[in-house]
């Protein structure tokens, strides 16, 4: 069993962190502006070599187990955030949020995702702590959302989305443009509310979304609510840079959710092997603990998080450069004819 993290370290990292975080935001505020693709890129290798040396130190001042932990959880977190970029893009296109306005959205949507995660940590944590048979809940519940990625049902989700903004409109008055960043605004000294506040409701909502699923998916590697916290905080500090870095090439990365899936699949089955090993359950094996399944450790895990997310990316490139070639020859042919 690996010894506890210095108190110390743990205060100190959580004050750095909301410095970072602050500093972040008083950025965007006071500077709203596209960023350009250089310095998008600097923001996100700086937020990764920071969440490195910050998974060097957890090696150094803990562990390797607690390094380990620290990166699996980052991985993971950080894949399932990507993801969450997919929908944040969605709905910056549906509502037609100006570009120049994009950041701020895109900071306060990761601020309401932050708290969420930090609310869904702490219930977490109490759970864990008091009733071991949650890990079977949690397990099956990853091992369903992981079938729900690779498999989603066919919706309307232009309809729906127009439903809840036509429901809006019924209740409450809404200009048709956008006045900055602002929520409320007077029109013939009238007070109504901006499509920014669709903008937000629907941030919100999936914020809360991903952080129901991603929560389990982190306690399957570590039960330590610092190492889940601070790998949550890694993985969304720079994703404001990376939606503007990736662009369009988040369309391109088809594969991405397979991989995804996998990975929520294999730690759903991790969850109720560890939940078999820890039973209490009365009527599984009579409440007694079952030794025989096997433990997956924290590096396999590691291991396997790294891999579903390289041939995911790679396959996706693979097969959009084929499009491309293809779609290229299927242009030059039209032109000869």
């Amino acid at each position: 069993m690996s010894a506890a993290l210095p108190p110390l370290f743990e205060i100190t990292s959580m004050v750095v962190l909301t410095i970072i975080l602050i500093v972040d935001l008083a950025l965007v505020a006071r500077r709203p502006h596209i960023p350009s693709m250089r310095e998008a890129s600097l923001w996100v290798s700086f937020y990764v070599v920071l969440a490195l040396i910050f998974a060097g130190l957890m090696f150094t001042i803990g562990d390797p187990k607690h390094g380990a932990e620290f990166l699996a959880g980052w991985l993971t977190e950080y894949s399932l955030s990507i993801d969450n970029l997919f929908v944040f893009v969605l709905i910056m296109g549906q509502f037609a949020v100006p570009k120049k306005y994009q950041q701020e959205v895109l900071m306060i949507g990761i601020i309401l995702a932050l708290i969420l995660r930090g609310i869904f940590i702490l219930a977490g944590a109490q759970l864990i702590e008091n009733f071991s048979w949650i890990f079977y809940i949690f397990g099956a519940f990853l091992v369903y959302t992981a079938w729900k990625q690779a498999l989603p049902e066919k919706e309307d989700e232009e309809g729906t989305e127009n439903a809840l903004v036509r429901l809006l409109r019924r209740r409450v008055r809404i200009t048709d443009e956008f006045t900055g960043t602002k929520f409320r605004v007077s029109v013939n000294g009238v007070k109504h509310w901006t499509p920014m506040l669709i903008v937000f409701i629907a941030i919100g909502t999936t914020d809360l979304l991903f952080a129901i699923d991603s929560i389990p998916a982190i306690f399957g590697i570590t039960q330590s609510a610092f190492i889940v916290f601070t790998a949550n905080v890694f993985a969304l500090m720079g994703l404001r840079q990376l939606y503007f870095l990736l662009g369009g090439l988040l369309d391109r990365l088809e594969y991405l959710k397979y991989g995804i899936a996998a990975i929520l699949a294999f730690i759903g089955v991790k969850l109720v092997f560890h939940a078999l090993h820890v039973n209490e359950v009365p009527f599984i094996n009579g409440g007694e603990h079952i030794d025989w399944v096997p433990e997956i450790s924290t590096w396999m895990s590691l291991g396997f998080i790294v891999v579903a997310m390289a041939v995911a990316t790679v396959a996706s490139l693979i097969k959009a450069r084929r499009e491309d070639a293809s779609s290229g020859e299927h242009l030059h042919l039209g032109r000869d004819d």
